[in-house]
This record gives C-alpha cells, sequence and structure tokens, in this order.
C-alpha cells in the first residue's frame, strides 16, 4: 500500500468528512431501539416439498391445480402440466397431483415428479426427463418417438395452436380476468397491489412471448394458424382412436388433449371462446378429447 503523504489538515478534512457520512447513513436512534427488537435473521433456502412432514404414499407429480382439483385427481388447467398429467395415467403409472407454483419448483418451471422409489430418494424429476422415467418404469414402447411426423405435428402445437392460447387466457382481458386472473393470479394473494402487479408481469410474459415471431399481436392471425393447426390435427387423426394408429394413448395424445380438454372444458369460465368454436369444426377431435377425458 502507498504511503499517506499528506499533512494533518488534510487527514483532518478526510476525517470529518467520513465521519459526516456515517451520521448520514446511521440509523436515527429511536428507530434503532424498534429493530434492536427484531434482530435480522437469515434463513436457510426452502426445503423440497417431499420434506414437508407428510408421508410419501407414493409417486407425487407437482403441478398447477386447486386443492379440490387435486384430491379428485382432475385434470390440471395448465397445458404443460396436464399433457404429463395425462401421460403418466395413459402409460399405467399411478401419480398424486399436488398443487404448486413455479417458485416452488427446483427448475423454476412446472410440473416436476417426486417418485416414491427408490425409497430416500431426493432428487425431482423434471418435465424434460419425464418421459424417460416413465419408459423406464413401465417399459412401454414409444415408436412414436421414431416417426418424424411426431416432430412435425408437435410444432403445430408448439407453436400455433400455443400462441393462440396465450393470446385467448392472458391477452383478451375478459378471458383474462375471468380464467387467468382466478386461476393464477388471485390464489396466490389477497393483496390488491400484488395481484396487480402479477397481473402485468403475466400480461407482459404473453405479449413478448406473442412478438418474437411477430412485429405485433394480430389476434386474427393467430386464430387463422389455431384453425390449420385443427384441420391437419384431424386429418391426422383420422378415423383411428388415437394418433399414429396407436392401440393405446400416447405422449402425442397426452399433448394435443392437453389444448382440446381445456379449450372445451366449461368449467374453466371462458368469456370469449373462439378457439372453442375453430375446435368444434372437427368432430373427431372432439371425440378424442372425449375419450381421454374418461381416464380421468
Amino acid at each position: 500500500m502507498a504511503p499517506d503523504n499528506r499533512g494533518p489538515s488534510d487527514q483532518a478534512s478526510d476525517h470529518t468528512t467520513a465521519s459526516r457520512a456515517r451520521d448520514f447513513f446511521s440509523v436515527p436512534t429511536p428507530i434503532k431501539r424498534i429493530f434492536d427488537q427484531f434482530p435480522l435473521v437469515t434463513y436457510g433456502p426452502n426445503d423440497l416439498p417431499y420434506r414437508s412432514g407428510l408421508e410419501r404414499r407414493g409417486n407425487r407429480l407437482f403441478v398447477f391445480t386447486d386443492p379440490a382439483r387435486a384430491r379428485r385427481g382432475r385434470p390440471s388447467f395448465n397445458p404443460q402440466c396436464l399433457k404429463w398429467q395425462a401421460y403418466l395415467r395413459f402409460v399405467g403409472i399411478d401419480v398424486e397431483t399436488v398443487p404448486s407454483n413455479n417458485h416452488a419448483s427446483p427448475t423454476g418451471a412446472l410440473p416436476f415428479l417426486l417418485p416414491a422409489l427408490p425409497a430416500g430418494t431426493s432428487s425431482p424429476i423434471p418435465s424434460s426427463k419425464l418421459q424417460k422415467w416413465a419408459i423406464e418404469q413401465v417399459h412401454c414402447e414409444e415408436e412414436q418417438q421414431l416417426n418424424l411426423r411426431f416432430e412435425v405435428y408437435g410444432s403445430l402445437l408448439d407453436h400455433r395452436i400455443r400462441n393462440a392460447w396465450l393470446y385467448t387466457l392472458y391477452l383478451d382481458q375478459e378471458n383474462f380476468t375471468a380464467v387467468a386472473r382466478r386461476l393464477y393470479v388471485d390464489p396466490s394473494t389477497s393483496n390488491f397491489a400484488v395481484r396487480a402487479a402479477l397481473s402485468m408481469q403475466l400480461q407482459n410474459a404473453a405479449r413478448d412471448e406473442l412478438l418474437k415471431t411477430s412485429a405485433y399481436v394480430d389476434a386474427a392471425a393467430l386464430e387463422a394458424d389455431a384453425a390449420d393447426a385443427f384441420e391437419a390435427l384431424s386429418a391426422l387423426l383420422g378415423d383411428n382412436l388415437h394418433f399414429f394408429d396407436r392401440p393405446n394413448p400416447g405422449l402425442f395424445d397426452a399433448s394435443v388433449f392437453a389444448y382440446t380438454h381445456l379449450i372445451l372444458d366449461e368449467g374453466m369460465g371462458w368469456k370469449q371462446n373462439r378457439l372453442g368454436q375453430l375446435l368444434r369444426q372437427h368432430e373427431n377431435l372432439v371425440q378424442h378429447r372425449e375419450r381421454l377425458l374418461k381416464f380421468f
């Protein structure tokens, strides 16, 4: 460190300046007395939900749902969660659905699964690894994975139908108030200001997602893309019970069902449901949804 070659007057000036700075940032005595009664405590990170004290009775799938739906094993109201909830049901794996949110997920997104076996496991399974885990559990054949058509038609769901869904749920103001806010915002807090902030975040996130592929949000174009996607899916299904003429429903069936069920579900409380009108034009897709709903 370089030596201090300044004179006494300079050092005294520095001392005075430092003293004033400390006084400026110091807590007034009356307020300090209050905070002294409540010392700062730094808590450790939250444990995963399986350490909550509840006995683990089986596989537990953490999804967007409410306690009443979870108790009855009803479908999640979130397409991504419902996709995996349905898929596990279709391949014969029993799971207990648990209400959760993204903040509780180790990956920051739902769903995730805490398997019953091996006993004492502490590693949650994210959605990206759920299919691999399911195949290992029941040794089911997933021939559709080898079919290029799965990826091609999967893009219809991941882009065209999903984009129309985002607009319908989050950017249509009537639907947002009646459906999205009721399902995602209101259960999280009773504070009006916080609800308003969360609502704005959800709508901005949906808008930003749609603007990734378009210069502006065009509702008519989104509906037209969804209509084309439904027509293509209807042609793919044809007269078959399941997609790709599988004897049992597979992952693609679950992916389609995750949207068709929620779009047609009157319990969602839709105020404007143009997607429902477009979907009902394809009777085989409606019947496909009704057949799969019986699994629940």
